[in-house]
Formats: structure tokens, sequence, C-alpha cells
């Protein structure tokens, strides 16, 4: 291109652009918001639909974070914000940290996958319907051990925190039960009590009739389980070796597994289906799913994953990644398996993180006034993570619905924000 085009091709160029200022309109204005201001209006107005008081969403690729942001209020009476720095515990999400865990401590020498779980344990684990076989460590983060939770884990596991004012605040909840604090025991006093004969919650529902390894049963208490079994193995308390092997390392400090261990101040409120709170609580099976995080926080752990499953992790080799990806089980491990949910974590485990139909990776949580999803896409290597505050259910699939309308604006601004 000579000189003469170039002047005449800038003029051009001039004239269009003054043209554009001038003919500005409410679509335009739209279009030149950055992806992120344009995600964040879109986002905010979900939120304003009302059927979720607060949420925090992250989005990440290999190479970082994307977007992180809070979304509605974490407290509403105080109209307290809630912001990506708000803290609130992650349900069954925490469960991917025991496999991180695991992962880590068999690389230290600590213990090996394949091993027998009473190899570690200072009582013995049967299952009555099938006692001549051995449960191994990987049948616990399978899935496949043949413990059961049963009527009695949901009514014993949870207890409410000390000095909070229950004044005016119910108790009650249908789907777990919340005891008094005077009720909790240490997780392995729980454990063992739970799995042992003659211990003060054993049932033999605590167990199923197959033999390890060979049915998919869901178990909270298998996964407490197995977080004893690294304390034993590596001679430190499970939240102190997450803390040094898994917290610490990315950053993540505003992140623990009690109201002790993070900032109080920026915890969020709970909240029912008819937006009454609930009150504080925790569970003697804490590592099931109790981690206390912020969307920030768990923004720097899903970036962590999906650069783990590129091989290009840091907190485990890349052979310890790959195992932990590694899917474990096969068609007639499963009584049903579910095809048509994009996002079901159960469709084909690894090692406490799973691989949905669609090929999604992550694990999703709920809780009495808490759901979680985290999962990452495995082709494009991005991901995806969102907390809310309020109990779903009981409204004609109003929260439900919004919870998936913010779950998949998020993915429809990958490509703009990258």
């Amino acid at each position: 291109m000579n000189k003469t085009a170039i002047l005449y091709f800038l003029f051009g160029v001039l004239i269009v652009s003054c043209n554009q200022k001038k003919s500005t309109t409410p679509e335009n204005k739209t279009e030149a918001l950055t992806a992120k201001d344009s995600l964040t209006a879109k986002l905010d107005s979900i939120q304003k639909n009302g059927e979720i008081i607060g949420f925090g969403v992250a989005m990440v690729n290999e190479d970082g974070v994307l977007y992180e942001k809070g979304f509605g209020f974490s407290n509403i009476e105080t109209k307290e914000k809630y912001t990506k720095n708000t803290v609130q515990h992650i349900a069954s999400v925490s469960k991917t940290l025991i496999g991180i865990s695991l992962l880590k401590a068999q690389e230290l020498g600590k213990l090996q996958l394949d091993n027998p779980v009473n190899n570690y344990l200072p009582f013995k684990v049967t299952n009555p319907y099938r006692p001549k076989e051995t449960i191994t460590i990987r049948h616990l983060a399978t899935h496949t051990s043949g413990i059961n939770d049963s009527e009695i884990y949901m009514n014993t596991s949870w207890y409410l925190t000390e000095n909070q004012d229950l004044s005016s605040i119910r108790t009650d909840y249908p789907a777990q039960q919340l005891n008094p604090n005077s009720s909790k025991v240490s997780m392995e006093e729980y454990v063992r009590g739970y799995l042992k004969e003659n211990g003060a919650y054993y049932n033999k529902n605590n167990y199923i009739d197959f033999n390890p390894g060979e049915r998919y049963n869901y178990s909270n208490i298998g996964a407490t389980l197995c977080a004893l079994v690294i304390e034993k193995a590596t001679g430190k308390p499970f939240d102190v070796f997450t803390k040094e092997h898994i917290l610490k390392p990315l950053g993540m400090n505003a992140s623990g597994w009690s109201l002790e261990a993070i900032d109080v101040s920026k915890h969020s409120r709970l909240y029912r289906n008819d937006y009454s709170v609930l009150p504080f609580y925790t569970a003697m099976t804490y590592p099931d799913g109790m981690l206390i995080s912020s969307p920030t926080d768990m923004a720097k752990y899903l970036a962590e994953l999906v650069k783990g499953y590129a091989g290009k992790g840091t907190l485990l080799s890349k052979e310890g990644y790959s195992e932990f990806f590694t899917k474990q089980l096969q068609e007639d491990n499963f009584e049903y398996r579910n095809a048509s949910n994009p996002y079901n974590g159960d469709y084909s485990p690894a090692l406490f993180i799973g691989y949905s139909a669609k090929g999604y990776v992550g694990h999703s949580g709920g809780d009495a006034g808490v759901g979680t999803w985290m999962y990452f896409d495995t082709d494009k290597k991005t991901g995806r993570y969102i907390v809310i505050n309020t109990d779903m259910g009981n409204d004609n699939r109003a929260k439900e619905l919004e919870y998936y309308a913010i779950w998949d604006l998020m993915n429809a601004y990958f490509d703009k924000l990258k």
C-alpha cells in the first residue's frame, strides 16, 4: 500500500469513528462495555430477581483466573454485600481436597492407594455383610468401599457452633439434623463409633451388602474415613496437612476448616428456602464438606486443578495428577447412571473427583443453605465455580433455574474474557 492510499485509509477510519460517536445508542453502549463489565451487569440482573440471596462465582483457564465476583447479600439484616472475599463452607466440593491430600501422602511415601485401610487405623473396619473382604484406600476414594450414609449419619453428624445467639433463629432443618454443640465428639471418635460394631452410632445399615470395589455408593462417611487414614499415615491432623500442602502453597489465605481458622467477619449467613436465617453449624465429619472458602480462593484452587490436568500443576507431580484424574470404574459398578446431566461428577468417578457424561470434570455440593458447583472443560481447559448461600427447592424450581442461568451465562463469556 502506497502513502496516498494509507492517508485515504486513515481518513476513512477517522470519519467512521466520528460517525459512530455521533450515533451512540444504548445497544452500542452495552457493546462498548468490557466483557467483565458486561458479565457483571448480567449476573447482577439475575441476582436482582431475588431468588438467591447471595452468591459468588469464579472463572479460570490453565493460565489463571479470568473472573471472580460476588453478588447480592451475605447478610440480609445488615445489608452486607456478598463479595469475592466473602467466605462460607463449600459442601462436598471439599472432598476434592481429600483426593489431592491422598495423592500427596502417597508421593511422600506415607501410604499406598491399594493398601488395606486397616493397615493405618487404630480400630478395624469390617463390613458385617462381607466380613472376610478387604477394604482398601482406593475403595474409599471411589465410593466403592461398601460404607453407607445411613439415617444415623443424617441425624448425628452436624452440630451447632458455639457462642451464637439462637434466641430468634430456628435450629430445625428437614434434610439434616443440626444437633446441640454438646453432642460433638472428635472426627476419629465419631467414625469409630459409626463403623465399629457396638459403637455409639453403629448399625448394620451403615454398610451395604456388596463386596468392596463392586458397587458405587456415594459415602460421606467413607470420605471422612479416608481423611482419618491420611491423618494416621502422615501423623498430622487433616486440617493441618491440607493447610500445609494445599491452602498455603496456593495462597488460599482466607480458607480453613473451622470458624476459628478464618475471618468470621467475612462469613456469609446461610438461608433456608423461605429466606429465614440458619444457625452456624459444622460437622464431626468435617473433611466431607466443611471447607470454608471464598470465590477468590476457590478460583486459585480451580485454576490449579485445570493446570494439573494439563500437566502443569504445582501441588502434585504429573504422575500424581494423572492418577488423581484417572477414571476408576466401569458400567457394571453402577446401579444407575444419569447420562443426561452435563454436570454430574458421579457419572464416572476418579479419586474424589469425577467426570460427567459430557466430559466435564469436578464436583458439586449441597448442604443446609449451601449449593456449589466446580467443574472444568477438559478440551477448552476452562473452569467455572459457583457458590450460593440459599437453599434450593420447594418453589417450583425458581432458585434452581436461576442457579443454572448463572452457570450458563458464565460459560458464554469464556471467549470474551480471554
